[in-house]
C-alpha cells in the first residue's frame, strides 16, 4: 500500500488557504498586530522567566484546585445516592462546570 496522502494535503490545503485569507487587507493588518503582539510577550518572558513561572504555577494551582473541588463534589453526589436521584446527575455536572468556567473568567478578569 502507498502512503497516505491526507497530511500533505491537509497542510497545503492550509498554506493555501492562509495565502487567499492574506490578500484581505484587514486579515493582513490584523496578523501584523497580533505577530507583534506575540513577539513582543515572548521577548518580555523570555527577560522575565520567573514571573512566567509564577503565572504557570498559579494556573497549575487553579487547576488542581479547580480539579479537588469537582472530584469532591462528584464524589458527594455519588454517596448514598439512589438510582433514581443519579438519573439527575447530568445536570448537575453541567451546572458544575459552568460554575467552574465562571470562576476561572473571573479569576482571570481579575489578574488581566
Amino acid at each position: 500500500m502507498g502512503k497516505s496522502k491526507l497530511l500533505p494535503l491537509v497542510v497545503i490545503g492550509a498554506v493555501v488557504g492562509a495565502a487567499i485569507s492574506m490578500l484581505d487587507k484587514e486579515t493582513r493588518q490584523h496578523t501584523l498586530e497580533t505577530s507583534k503582539k506575540v513577539k513582543s510577550t515572548v521577548a518580555y518572558y523570555a527577560e522575565n522567566r520567573e514571573e512566567l513561572m509564577e503565572i504557570v504555577g498559579s494556573k497549575i494551582q487553579q487547576a488542581q484546585s479547580v480539579y479537588g473541588s469537582v472530584n469532591d463534589n462528584v464524589q458527594t453526589l455519588l454517596q448514598g445516592q439512589d438510582p433514581n436521584e443519579l438519573k439527575t446527575l447530568p445536570n448537575t455536572i453541567q451546572s458544575l462546570v459552568s460554575e467552574t468556567i465562571q470562576v476561572f473568567s473571573k479569576k482571570d478578569e481579575q489578574q488581566g
